[in-house]
C-alpha cells in the first residue's frame, strides 16, 4: 500500500477551538487556499475545547477576580480586565458575521446569556469587591454592573447560595447581565461543518508524529493514520493547535522560538449535579476567589451551564496533578518534553512555585466528602449525593524565561509561538484560551502573513467590525456593536437593555 503524500498551502494541526476559528478566518480570506487538518481523535472539539473540558465563561472579565488586582496603595488595576473584555467583543463579532451569513446556524446551540457574578466572603473581601465594583463600573465596558452586601438582595439573586447560610461573615457580590455561557464544544463542531462544506480537507484518528523543514522552505509532516501506516504532508504554512499536545511538536520543529519553553500539566476534576431540582434553582456564573497559592484557573465557581440544550450546575475546579499534556495522552508526556535547551527553565519553575506543587498535591488527595465541603462554602446545604465528580481537560501552563520573572516563571495566558519567517506558529497556554480565540488567531495571521494584511483589512473589518480600535476609547461604537451582536446571537430580548 502507497503511503499518501500531499502538498498544501495550510497544515491545522488538531482540530479544536482555535483551528476552526483559523480555517474559518482564512477560508474567507483567501478561500482558495487548500487547508488540510490533522486530529489525532475522532472527531473534533474532544480535548480542551469540549464542554465538559471547558468552562465556558465566555471570559469577559465581568466575574473573574484574577483579571483585576489590588494595587500596593490600594487602587484597583483592571487594565487586564479591559483587554480580556474587548478581546471577548472580537469573538461575538465574529460568530455574529458568521451567524448573519448563514455560515454557521442556531447560536442559541453554542452561547447563552447569563448573568455572571463574583462572590466573596469576610470584610477585607468585601471592601477589595467594593472598590474592583467602583472601578470597573464606571468604565463602558462594564455597564450595568451591580454590586450588593445586602443578605436578602443576595437571597433574591443567589437563592442557592444564600439558603441556610448561617455564617456570621460579612458577604458581598456583584452582577452583571449581559454575561454569556458559551458551549465551545458545539461551536468548534459547527465551525469543522462549515469548514468540510468549503472543501476543507479533514483527517481524523491522524496523528502528527514529527514535523521538519525541507530544503525548498517547506514543512513536512509525517503522520500516522488510522490504519498505522505513515503518510507525509507538506504545506507553506503549519499552525500547532492541539492544545496540550502543541509544546512537544513546537519542539520537533527546531526553531529558535521553541527553545527555553517548557509546559506544566494541571488537570481538573468538576462536580456535576444530578439532581435537576437543585439544578433549577441556580442561575448564573458565580466566581469566589482562589485560595492562597492556588493557579488562576482553578478559582472555584459554582456555574450554570447550557449542555446539549440542557441545563446544567457545575462546581469547581479541583486542581490536580497528572504528567499527561492531553486528556487521552501518554504518561511520558512531562518527561520527554524536558530538554537540554529548557532544563534549567524547569528546574527554576520548580523551585519558584513550591507553594504551586503543594498545593495541587494537597488537591489530588481530597476525598470526594472533602470536595462536597468545599462546594458547601457556596451551597451550604449541599448533599454528596445529588452531585458526580467529572475529570475536566488538561492544562499545560507555558514555562519560559522572562525579565519581569527571571528564569523559569510560569506564565498563565495564552501564548503564541510563531518562525521569525512567519511560516509556522503554535499555540500554548490555558485560560482564557476559548474566549479569546479570534483575537489570538488574528494575531496569527498578522505575524505569520505580513504580506497580505492591506489586501486582507478590509474584510477583516466587515468580519470584526471594531478591527484595530479600542473599545474602551470608543464608547458609542461599543454600544452599537454590543447591541448588534446580542441581536445576532439571540442573546438581546434576554440582555439589559442599555439606556
Amino acid at each position: 500500500m502507497s503511503n499518501r503524500q500531499t502538498k498544501t498551502d495550510v497544515i491545522l494541526i488538531g482540530a479544536g477551538i482555535m483551528s476552526a476559528t483559523l480555517g474559518t478566518l482564512l477560508k474567507e480570506l483567501v478561500p482558495d487556499w487548500n487547508i488540510t487538518v490533522f486530529e489525532k481523535l475522532e472527531k473534533a472539539g474532544e480535548e480542551s475545547s469540549n464542554e465538559w473540558n471547558n468552562a465556558g465563561t465566555g471570559h469577559s472579565a465581568l466575574c473573574e477576580l484574577n483579571y483585576t488586582v489590588e494595587k500596593p496603595d490600594g487602587s484597583i488595576d483592571i487594565n487586564k480586565a479591559i483587554k480580556i473584555n474587548e478581546q471577548f467583543q472580537v469573538s461575538r463579532q465574529f460568530w455574529s458575521y458568521l451567524v448573519d451569513n448563514n455560515l454557521i446556524r442556531n447560536p442559541q446551540d453554542f452561547i447563552m446569556p447569563l448573568p455572571h457574578m463574583s462572590l466573596v466572603q469576610g470584610e477585607k473581601n468585601v471592601e477589595f469587591l467594593k472598590k474592583r465594583f467602583e472601578a470597573l463600573s464606571n468604565n463602558p465596558l462594564f455597564q450595568g454592573m451591580e454590586f450588593s452586601d445586602d443578605p436578602e438582595k443576595l437571597m433574591e439573586w443567589i437563592p442557592l447560595i444564600m439558603q441556610d447560610r448561617n455564617s456570621t461573615d460579612p458577604i458581598a457580590a456583584t452582577k452583571i447581565d449581559s454575561g454569556t455561557d458559551v458551549n465551545f464544544g458545539a461551536l468548534t463542531r459547527m465551525l469543522f461543518d462549515h469548514l468540510k462544506s468549503k472543501n476543507v480537507d479533514i483527517n481524523y484518528n491522524h496523528k502528527v508524529v514529527d514535523i521538519k523543514r525541507t530544503s525548498d522552505g517547506l514543512w513536512e509532516l509525517k503522520v500516522k493514520n488510522d490504519r498505522g501506516s505513515v503518510e507525509r504532508h507538506t504545506a507553506k504554512f503549519v499552525f500547532i493547535g492541539g492544545g496540550g499536545g502543541s509544546l512537544p511538536l513546537l519542539q520537533k520543529t527546531g526553531i529558535p522560538e521553541s527553545k527555553h519553553i517548557g509546559g506544566f500539566p494541571v488537570s481538573g476534576l468538576f462536580l456535576v449535579c444530578n439532581n435537576q431540582e437543585v439544578v433549577e434553582q441556580h442561575h448564573a456564573k458565580v466566581y469566589g476567589k482562589a485560595a492562597v497559592g492556588a493557579p488562576p484557573m482553578s478559582v472555584p465557581h459554582l456555574d450554570t451551564r447550557y449542555i446539549d440544550n440542557k441545563k446544567s450546575l457545575l462546581f469547581g475546579p479541583f486542581a490536580g496533578f497528572s504528567p499527561k499534556f492531553l486528556k487521552t495522552g501518554s504518561n511520558m508526556d512531562l518527561l520527554s518534553s524536558v530538554k537540554p535547551n529548557n532544563v534549567f527553565t524547569m528546574l527554576a519553575a520548580g523551585a519558584k512555585n513550591m507553594s504551586l506543587t503543594k498545593y495541587l498535591i494537597q488537591q489530588l488527595m481530597l476525598s470526594k466528602e472533602q470536595r462536597i465541603e468545599e462546594l458547601r462554602e457556596f451551597v451550604p446545604n449541599a448533599k454528596s449525593e445529588d452531585w458526580d465528580i467529572v475529570v475536566a481537560g488538561q492544562r499545560v501552563q507555558v514555562i519560559k524565561d522572562t525579565e519581569a520573572g527571571g528564569k523559569g516563571t510560569l506564565q498563565f495566558g495564552t501564548e503564541v509561538v510563531s518562525a521569525s519567517d512567519g511560516s509556522i506558529a503554535a499555540l500554548l497556554g490555558a485560560s482564557p484560551g476559548a474566549s479569546t480565540a479570534v483575537h489570538v488567531m488574528l494575531e496569527v495571521i498578522k505575524k505569520c502573513f505580513p504580506q497580505h494584511l492591506i489586501e486582507w483589512e478590509p474584510k477583516i473589518k466587515e468580519m470584526i467590525p471594531s478591527y484595530g480600535m479600542s473599545l474602551v476609547e470608543n464608547p458609542e461604537i461599543f454600544q452599537e456593536i454590543h447591541t448588534s451582536t446580542a441581536q445576532s446571537l439571540g442573546l438581546s430580548d434576554k440582555e439589559l437593555s442599555y439606556s
